[in-house]
């Protein structure tokens, strides 16, 4: 039984004014529900069921009349003893109004079915959405882009190399030429001494690069895991799944940090390896603590509980943080000594001044651009999937895009590196760690404009949430892609500079 005002309209009187206005309150709530066409989500046996909270009907006294559905009927499809599928109607629209009193209702009907359990959630899978031709039309021009990005670098950088590097391989009885070529000499040649240097804050770096190689490792695991086990059918697996994989990777960030920290003369190892393991997750912790806050002061179940906090702490503490430890020490051991490939000098080379075109600003800007365009129509499914309350299935498309942007990214923060360099700029470490992170920031622009033009969202739960989320999505995106982009930039960098003849 719902209670409109709580007591009939003759014992008002009786009533103190406070409950009246909360009485009043809750009304008013219902009403713009209705207004607003809020609908209502629940489980049963992981299997959803949607309904709106009522209706509008006209009324020839008022212009609407907001009617509250009060019968709810529910049709179980059995297999065995086992739920294949529910369905949800809804009847009898009662007038909503104070000091009324509504009788809730509900009816049950079960009904057999051939439908085998492991086929039970293909009712809810959209083909027509997630396999329109534009789905594919979106992969068909990521792959071409690929294929242009990759033919440009080679061509343009190879051959760029190749001649300079015929300048270094030249005869020595040469030697009018030789010196010729050294005085008109500029561009990255000329930073071999310095482009080696430790990067400024080179515990932070270390940090967020080794987090984005195991972020690159578990999203490959997870998508994988999905396109095998078919994540979506179970209520909550993907995060489940997320969660207990990142766990297992943790020693990739400890082996990546722990030998990149040394090998570029980093002496606070444990601090380094601290930051390396709780800087995602503390920055994921304190978001969804904020949510948390949010949805405990509106009362909404979309609270994470207190023991799933726990559990998860627990997790982090005694698999997460040992395995980064063990991955630190493993990775100083084996892969912690230095070998660059030039010397690099006491005195630090002055970088000059050049167009504002190739200030590492600009370069970290443009070079996200690129990226974001080759994921920016899978965004619109994922993001439509999560927030419309889609089954998301076609994690074969994803794994093509993340292959696709993960080959895009290295592609455009290496062009970016060697601009940089002939710039003169040897600071080129961060620089490739901002262009391919920078894909983040064009992703969360595109969930402003997806907010206002593609969902009905309001109020400051809603938004707080939307915002909340898709913040902690572009993070987990701007250091997977920014790692991935050190690293290719890295890999270049190393090989172009073993083969020039320098002291």
């Amino acid at each position: 039984m719902l209670l409109i005002s709580g007591v009939a309209s003759k014992m008002w009187t009786r009533v103190p004014s406070v409950n009246l206005i909360w009485m009043q309150l809750k009304v008013k709530q219902f009403k713009d529900a209705i207004d607003n066409s809020y609908w209502f989500e629940f489980f049963i046996d992981d299997l959803p069921l949607w309904g709106f909270v009522g209706e509008l009907h006209p009324d020839r006294h008022y212009d609407n009349k907001h009617m509250l559905y009060t019968n709810k009927n529910i049709i179980f499809k059995y297999n065995g003893n086992q739920i294949i599928h529910v369905n949800l109607t809804q009847d009898s629209p009662k007038p909503l109004e104070e000091g009324g009193v509504l009788d809730m209702t509900y009816s049950v009907k079960w009904v057999p079915t051939n439908i085998t359990f492991a086929r039970r959630f293909d009712v809810y899978l959209d083909y027509h959405f997630f396999e329109h031709q534009i789905h594919w039309f979106s992969i068909f021009n990521s792959f071409m882009m690929v294929i242009f990005l990759t033919g440009l670098v080679s061509i343009i950088l190879m051959r760029t190399l190749r001649n300079d590097y015929a300048k270094y391989a030249r005869e020595d009885d040469d030697l009018e030429t030789l010196e010729r070529d050294v005085s008109e000499e500029s561009g990255w040649k000329l930073v071999h001494g310095d482009v080696f240097r430790p990067p400024r804050n080179l515990v932070l770096l270390s940090a967020v690069v080794s987090t984005g190689a195991q972020l690159a490792t578990l999203v490959l695991l997870v998508i994988i895991l999905a396109i095998i086990g078919m994540l979506y059918i179970g209520r909550g697996a993907i995060v489940t799944t997320f969660i207990v994989c990142y766990a297992l990777t943790s020693f990739i960030s400890g082996y990546v940090s722990g030998g990149m920290y040394s090998r570029n003369g980093g002496k606070n190892w444990v601090k380094s390896m601290i930051l390396t393991a709780s800087l995602f997750p503390f920055m994921c912790f304190g978001i969804g603590f904020i949510l948390n806050t949010i949805a405990i002061f509106y009362g909404s179940l979309a609270a994470i509980p207190f023991g799933t906090m726990v559990v998860v702490f627990v997790i982090w503490a005694f698999i997460s943080f040992p395995l980064v430890l063990l991955g630190t020490v493993v990775g100083r051991n084996w892969s912690g000594a230095p070998n660059n490939p030039c010397r690099v000098k006491t005195i630090p080379r002055p970088i000059p001044d050049k167009k504002w075109y190739l200030t590492p600003t600009v370069v970290s800007l443009m070079g996200g651009l690129l990226p974001f365009g080759s994921i920016f129509i899978e965004m619109y499914f994922v993001f439509t999937s999560f927030w419309n309350y889609k089954v998301y299935y076609v994690y074969g498309f994803m794994l093509l895009v993340f292959v696709i942007l993960i080959i895009v990214t290295i592609c455009v923060t290496i062009v970016g590196t060697y601009f940089l360099l002939n710039a003169e700029n040897y600071r080129w470490q961060w620089t490739s760690f901002f262009s391919a992170a920078s894909t983040a920031v064009y992703v969360y622009l595109y969930s402003i404009y997806y907010y206002y033009v593609k969902t009905k969202m309001s109020g400051f739960f809603q938004t707080s949430f939307y915002f909340g989320y898709t913040l902690m999505l572009c993070l987990g995106l701007g250091i997977f892609c920014g790692a991935i982009g050190y690293l290719g930039s890295n890999l270049f960098v190393r090989r172009i500079y073993r083969n020039i003849k320098c002291d």
